[in-house]
């Protein structure tokens, strides 16, 4: 019997669930089904100004069923894994099913198109427990905060520091052939102090997250970090109101490569609301830019060798030079628009936006000269995003820059563009690579933005 270090149910189990599930719908009369059971286990600790906050675990587990009958769909779910619920569960399901509507692009993925046994048996190490108590998490959470009180007398305060180690596995299968399943991890901690005093106060923050818990930085190097932020933004102020170029920092960036993908993302393309909508072999960002996928990544934070449906997962280029070669579609989306699944039911896997022009030297520094005039964004505020006519309007903060150096911290800003001018106009990436989530990119420079201020 496989149980995965730290788990109460173990693979066999969870496998003999969902054939269970699977069955039942059958004997319903199903004419397809789906079956999918988790658990998820973790430890979260926070401190705050040298004292413990909170403890919490977590242990969570669910079974999910899609029921189908003909072109009509019915889902239940339930924490319970006895006969009596999981026959209930299926029997749910199934009655949904009856009394919906038929959809003429609902059911199961085609066959051609689920991973195979010796594809979904890859192994991409996505599963390291972090063999810590609460008492030693907590001890990591105080050298973060620590360290970042330390760094400077301006920095009087804290929001706390906290520690997060999470695992899960699952497994899932459905009446068309597909079996598989895997476990993962996901660790992290974050620190983050408040610098100054009065009507002079800044907060900043800073965090690590790996799979492996060996991977994660010092805590001491995140907490100084975090204070370095939070001290450089004293004595922001505000700015005219202009155009000029904008620099976003790495980490922001990659909501940029967030927001493109929304846009390409089927559920917007079949409902018509996306501001890219038809944008399938249109140059849509600028010609040096590239953007590759690739699920297969070893740890990787967005790895999978298949989606949440069982479909396989492929390397790709996205955008070529500039050029969108594919959307983002699961098995419905794909239906809707009349084409086929790309893999995605669940979402994008280890994006990476480059650039052609990047040299290896274009480090922050370089970003800042190349940005000569203009503003460094670190952070944002609000969501400000309209995926519909792809108008962007978001509070930030950052710094004012002249001749590629920093002169001041700025506070209370708007920017403000149209994504669709606004990817077309990156000029340049940086080799500050940076990866957040499931994206990775350097810091973007964007030609010219509207800036609102004082």
């Amino acid at each position: 019997m496989t149980r995965p270090e730290g788990f109460a149910y173990t693979r066999e189990r969870f496998q003999q669930l969902v054939e269970d599930a699977l069955a039942i719908a059958r004997g319903l009369g199903a004419s397809d089904a789906g079956a999918e059971v988790s658990e998820g286990v973790g430890l979260s600790v926070s401190v705050r100004k040298g004292a413990l906050e909170n403890v919490e675990r977590n242990r969570d587990k669910s079974l999910g069923v899609t029921v189908y009958l003909g072109q009509r769909r019915g889902n239940a779910s339930t924490s319970d894994f006895s006969r009596a619920a999981l026959e209930q569960t299926v029997r749910a399901a199934y009655d949904i099913a009856r009394f919906t509507a038929e959809d003429p692009a609902a059911g199961l993925p085609d066959e051609a198109d689920l991973a195979a046994p010796d594809v979904v048996a890859r192994d991409l190490a996505l599963l390291h427990p972090w063999d810590i108590d609460a008492e030693a998490a907590m001890q990591v959470a105080l050298r973060a905060e620590g360290a970042a009180l330390a760094v400077d007398p301006r920095i009087t305060n804290s929001d706390g520091a906290s520690v997060s180690a999470q695992q899960s596995h699952f497994f899932m299968g459905n009446t068309r052939g597909f079996r598989g399943g895997y476990a993962s991890s996901r660790h992290s901690f974050s620190v983050a102090p408040i610098a100054g005093r009065g009507d002079d106060m800044q907060r900043d923050y800073w965090y690590s997250s790996m799979r492996d818990a060996a991977d994660l930085a010092r805590p001491e190097a995140v907490g100084r970090y975090a204070a370095e932020r939070a001290l450089s933004r004293l004595a922001s102020r505000k700015i005219a109101t202009r155009e000029v170029p904008v620099l976003f920092e790495a980490p922001l960036a990659a909501g940029l490569v967030g927001a493109f993908v929304q846009a390409v993302s089927g559920g917007a393309l079949y409902r018509k609301a996306s501001f890219l909508d038809g944008c399938l072999g249109q140059a849509v960002l600028a010609e040096h830019l590239d953007l590759n996928e690739d699920p297969h990544q070893i740890k990787g934070k967005g790895s999978a060798m298949f989606d949440d449906e069982g479909v396989a997962t492929r390397p790709r280029k996205v955008v070529e030079a500039g050029r969108v070669l594919g959307y983002f579609l699961s098995s419905y989306s794909a239906r809707k628009l009349g084409m086929r699944t790309t893999g995605h039911a669940g979402g994008a896997h280890n994006l990476a936006l480059t650039s052609r022009l990047t040299q290896p030297g274009d480090d922050l520094e370089a970003m800042l000269r190349r940005l000569d005039r203009g503003l460094f964004v670190t952070e944002l505020m609000g969501q400000g995003v309209n995926g519909v006519t792809g108008d962007y309007s978001r509070g930030a903060a950052g710094f004012w820059v002249e001749r590629g150096r920093i002169v001041h911290p700025v506070h209370e800003v708007t920017i403000a563009g149209n994504l669709r001018d606004m990817l077309r106009g990156i000029v340049a990436v940086g080799a500050d690579a940076y990866t957040s989530g499931s994206r990775t990119t350097g810091s973007v420079l964007i030609e010219r933005m509207k800036l609102a201020g004082a």
